[in-house]
């Protein structure tokens, strides 16, 4: 399919006003600096009813006017005025399409199965980049031809805009990420090249909560982590964020549990006793005598036992 060009794209609904409503990114060269010409970024954003978000989320991609951009939204068949939004922007995305799938990592998956770019990310339908991000992440990646991937900085914005903080990457190695007590590489800031996924992807579809902190160890383990100045992307703090739900904490922390045992079972299982320590002390206690192989079969029991409905 031949893309319009971005010039084009629909104005603004009434009443909308700065980034990314509003106003232009900073202008992109032809080429790098070297005259290269700019790699393929692909993005892929997966969906489901955020139609009060999506729009903006959209535009914040297209109005990057970066000149080698595949993007495709995957919606999982949302009932809330959202395939209208992305029909009204089909002629700039470069595939979408709704249909019922397994949750967020499944429709990921099957996004990046598509992609045909040199990096690739995925922006989630109620986050969006800052002006002028996909060609920082690109030239950072011709600078750095030795790291498989890279990490800007976030801020966390409230539904109507406010920003409510910014987070920057903390050390970026395995043995770093696999002791930050947060999620503190801001997702949405991510971008990976592709032959890493290759190496370290699938996301896994049985993880709900932290399927990206999974993929980090994974690519920490197998190359470098770039860490990249300034802020790529702002993130929404909403009642219906899943991170944001306090009853999802336990499911957040098994997961967590899970996830250190499988990337590191010796030096894993030190850190998970210590991180879940003051939630679960039954686990605390499992975490220091029982084997790593037979600990992850009874955490993955658990865990089917206390799957969030739908996935």
């Amino acid at each position: 399919m031949k893309l319009k060009d971005q010039k084009e794209i629909p104005p603004p609904p009434p009443g909308r006003a700065g980034w990314p409503w509003t106003g232009d990114p900073p202008a992109v060269p032809g080429t790098l600096t070297d005259g290269s010409p700019w790699p393929k970024i692909s993005v892929v954003t997966p969906s489901y009813n955020q139609g009060r978000f999506l729009e903006e989320t959209i535009r914040s991609v297209l109005l990057q006017g970066y000149p080698n951009l595949e993007y495709i939204i995957m919606d999982g068949g949302s009932t809330d005025g959202s395939v209208d939004i992305i029909k009204k922007y089909e002629p700039w995305l470069s595939h979408w399409e709704t249909r019922k799938d397994r949750g967020q990592s499944h429709a990921i998956n099957r996004g990046f199965h598509r992609c045909t770019g040199d990096i690739l990310a995925w922006l989630n339908s109620d986050d969006i980049y800052t002006p002028g991000a996909l060609p920082t992440v690109a030239a950072c990646a011709a600078d750095h031809p030795e790291a498989g991937a890279f990490a800007g900085g976030s801020q966390a914005r409230d539904p109507k805009g406010k920003i409510l903080g910014e987070k920057h990457p903390p050390g970026l190695s395995f043995d770093d990420i696999l002791r930050w007590d947060e999620p503190n590489l801001p997702q949405p800031s991510c971008f990976f090249r592709k032959e890493i996924w290759q190496k370290c992807g699938p996301l896994d579809e049985g993880l709900h909560f932290v399927m990206d902190y999974n993929l980090w160890l994974s690519i920490a383990g197998q190359s470098s982590f770039m860490a990249i100045p300034g802020v790529l992307s702002q993130y929404t703090v909403h009642e219906k964020a899943k991170t944001s739900d306090p009853q999802n904490k336990a499911d957040h922390l098994l997961e967590k549990f899970l996830v250190l045992v499988r990337q590191s079972p010796d030096q894993g299982k030190k850190i998970a006793a210590a991180k879940l320590k003051r939630y679960m002390i039954g686990y605390n206690l499992a975490v220091r005598f029982i084997p790593g192989r037979v600990l992850n079969f009874l955490t993955r029991i658990l865990m089917k036992k206390n799957r969030i409905p739908g996935d």
